[in-house]
C-alpha cells in the first residue's frame, strides 16, 4: 500500500527523472497539494524511509556537521536524501513506455483487495470464487459496472503485454518461418502489431469476441476476425496464444487446443506465452510470485490456474499435439512453449 501510495504521489518519477541527483523529502513534496509543506515532507520522508528499506529507493543521510559531543549536538538536523534503486526501471516510464505501476495500484486496489477476504469461504465452501463472492459475478462481467477498475486493469494488462512481447521478441526465434500467424484472444491486436513490425513477412489474424474485435484498429498487416476459440479458429500455419491458458480448466484449455489442432496444417505450430510453476516450491522470490499468482487465478476465476511445464505438455498431448515439443524464456516468469501438430 506504500508502493501504491509513492506511485500515487509520483515520487518513483520524480526521483527518476533527476539525473541522478538525490532530492529531499521537502524536494519530493513541494508540488503536493498542501498548505502544510512541513507535515508533508515529513510524511513523505517516513514512506521513502520503508521504501528505503525494502531497497525500492536508496536513502543517503547528512546532518549540519555539529561535532558529535559538542553543546549544540542535540540541535543538529538530520537531512535525508533519496534516489530511485534499480527495480524503479520497473515501475516508472521505461524506454520502452512499459512499466510495472499500472500493475502494482491494480493488485492494491481497493476493490480487488477486499476480495482477498473471501478466500478462506472460497477453498472451504466451494462455490464462487472470492471475486464474485464479494462483486457479485464473474470478474470480466464485474468490469463493466465498475470502469474505474476496469480502467486500472487494462493499463496494467498492457504494460505487461508490452514488456513481455518486446522480450519475446528479442529472445524467440520461432517467427522466423511463419507466413500466416493467428492470435488467439489477441485484444486489440496491440501484440501482433510488434510481432509485424519486426518480421513484416507474415500476415497476421487477430481473433477474439466481437465486442472485441469492434474496438480494435486499423492495423498493417493485420486481419481481425472475430469469433469465439471454444467454437472455431481461423486457419493458418502457427497459432499465437498469450496468457490464455492459464484463464482456464483443464477441461477448457483441453477445448481450445483441439480447436488449434484442428485449425493447423501438419507440422503446424502452436505457440503459448504462459507462466510457468516450477514443480517443487522454492524459498526464492521468482517461485513465490509464481505462487502468488496461482492463487490470486483461484481467487478470480476459481478453474484459472497457473501451471508446470509437463502439465502445459500434457493438455497439449491430449489434445492431439503429438510433434516435438521446446520452451524458451522469456521474461518475468513467462516462458514460449512451442507445441508440433
Amino acid at each position: 500500500m506504500t508502493l501504491k501510495a509513492a506511485i500515487e504521489l509520483g515520487l518513483l518519477d520524480a526521483l527518476s527523472n533527476t539525473g541522478g541527483r538525490p532530492l529531499t523529502a521537502d524536494e519530493l513534496s513541494a508540488d503536493l497539494p498542501t498548505e502544510d509543506k512541513a507535515e508533508a515532507a515529513a510524511s513523505v520522508d517516513r514512506i521513502l524511509q520503508l521504501l528505503a528499506s525494502f531497497n525500492v529507493v536508496k536513502c543517503w543521510t547528512d546532518d549540519d556537521a555539529v561535532p558529535a559531543g559538542s553543546q549544540h549536538e542535540a540541535e543538529a538536523v538530520l537531512v535525508r536524501r533519496y534516489t530511485p534503486a534499480p527495480v524503479c526501471r520497473w515501475l516508472t516510464r521505461s524506454s520502452s513506455g512499459a512499466s510495472l505501476a499500472p500493475y502494482s495500484m491494480y493488485t492494491a486496489d481497493q476493490d480487488y483487495m477486499k476480495t482477498w477476504h473471501q478466500l478462506a469461504a472460497s477453498v472451504a465452501g466451494g462455490g464462487p470464487p472470492s471475486f464474485e463472492r464479494v462483486h457479485g459475478v464473474p470478474i470480466f462481467d464485474y468490469f463493466p459496472q465498475n470502469l474505474r477498475l476496469s480502467g486500472v486493469f487494462n493499463q496494467a494488462m498492457v504494460q505487461i503485454s508490452v514488456m513481455v512481447t518486446s522480450k519475446l521478441l528479442d529472445r524467440y526465434n520461432g517467427f522466423d518461418t511463419i507466413d500466416v500467424l493467428v492470435d488467439v484472444g489477441g485484444g486489440t491486436g496491440s501484440t501482433l502489431e510488434m510481432i509485424t513490425s519486426r518480421y513484416k513477412h507474415i500476415k497476421a489474424i487477430n481473433f477474439d469476441l466481437p465486442h472485441v474485435i469492434s474496438q480494435a484498429p486499423t492495423l498493417p498487416g493485420v486481419k481481425h476476425i472475430s469469433g469465439n476459440m471454444f467454437a472455431d479458429i481461423p486457419v493458418g500455419d502457427a497459432i499465437f496464444l498469450k496468457t490464455v491458458l492459464h484463464l482456464h480448466g483443464d477441461n477448457d484449455c483441453i477445448k481450445i487446443l483441439k480447436n488449434c489442432h484442428r485449425a493447423l496444417p501438419e507440422k503446424g505450430k502452436l505457440i503459448a506465452v504462459e507462466f510457468v510453476l516450477p514443480t517443487t516450491p522454492e524459498a526464492t522470490r521468482g517461485a513465490q510470485n509464481l505462487f502468488i499468482l496461482d492463487v490470486m487465478m483461484f481467487s478470480n476465476f476459481r478453474e484459472g490456474k497457473e501451471r508446470t511445464e509437463q502439465e502445459f505438455l500434457k493438455l497439449a498431448r491430449e489434445a492431439g499435439f503429438s510433434g516435438a515439443f521446446c520452451s524458451t524464456y522469456v521474461f518475468g516468469n513467462f516462458w514460449a512453449l512451442e507445441y508440433i501438430k
